[in-house]
């Protein structure tokens, strides 16, 4: 059977509107594809702003921080560098000393006066055979003259302690000597004596201090003689005042 022109008609009709249905149910799904899309657009390219500013705010922070620490240690090697230089003019400064102090006393026997450097300090060590006779506290002529001279080569240097240190064999002292119990006494008492005459020789008395070891700082054992008298001494140990580094050290 023949269709009728409008039958036909009819079905291209509900064929084309079944069509545009599903074109516009795949628009308004690739609409709402697009929308997605774009608002995925927008968070990602929000975030990504976020991120550059926080890494740029990271960034920032760090070079800060990197040229505050550039700056600490500039600081530092600078007063690292302040500290070696007042050391080394210490040191110069000390070997100078020692040798202006073994100039001056030139001709004393080795054996009874020595002048050494050790741990950045001068040390003048004076036999008991030199200074004093055996048990006694007043210094001989020979001895004094030794002191004198020291006194002299140290005058107008007031950037040196002088510390005077009496020492004595293990020999108990004779007992009922005068003044003295112990051995203790007598180190202390010649100590004294030979500040006196550093100090009457011109050094400033706030510039002297004397002390007493006694037997407790031996330079030999006490085994023999000879080491005995080695041990019976006094020394004078000039030590250089670092008030100019203590301030460096200070600061940091």
């Amino acid at each position: 059977m023949i269709g009728t022109p409008s039958c036909v008609s009819q079905k291209k009709y509900m064929a084309l509107q079944t069509q545009r249905d599903e074109l516009t149910k795949s628009r308004d799904q690739l609409q709402a594809e697009k929308a997605a899309l774009e608002q995925e657009k927008a968070q990602s390219e929000e975030q990504l702003r976020n991120n550059l500013l926080s890494k740029n705010q990271q960034v920032n922070q760090l070079n800060a921080n990197l040229g505050s620490t550039q700056e600490q240690l500039k600081e530092r090697e600078a007063r690292l560098a302040e500290m070696q230089r007042v050391l080394e003019q210490k040191d110069q400064a000390v070997k100078n000393l020692r040798q202006k102090v073994a100039d001056a006393l030139l001709g004393f026997n080795a054996n009874d006066l020595q002048v050494n450097l050790k741990n950045g300090k001068v040390y003048v060590s004076l036999s008991e055979q030199l200074l004093f006779k055996s048990g006694s506290t007043k210094v001989d002529p020979k001895g004094q003259e030794a002191l004198k001279k020291l006194a002299t080569a140290l005058k107008g240097n007031q950037d040196v302690n002088v510390l005077v240190e009496g020492h004595t064999d293990n020999v108990p002292i004779a007992r009922g000597t005068a003044g003295m119990r112990d051995n203790w006494d007598l180190s202390v008492l010649r100590a004294t004596e030979i500040t006196r005459i550093l100090t009457t020789a011109g050094l400033p008395a706030s510039q002297v201090t004397p002390s007493g070891r006694a037997q407790y700082l031996p330079v030999a054992t006490n085994d023999t003689p000879a080491n005995k008298a080695l041990n019976r001494r006094t020394e004078i140990i000039l030590t250089p005042k670092l008030d100019e580094l203590f301030q460096i050290l200070e600061q940091n």
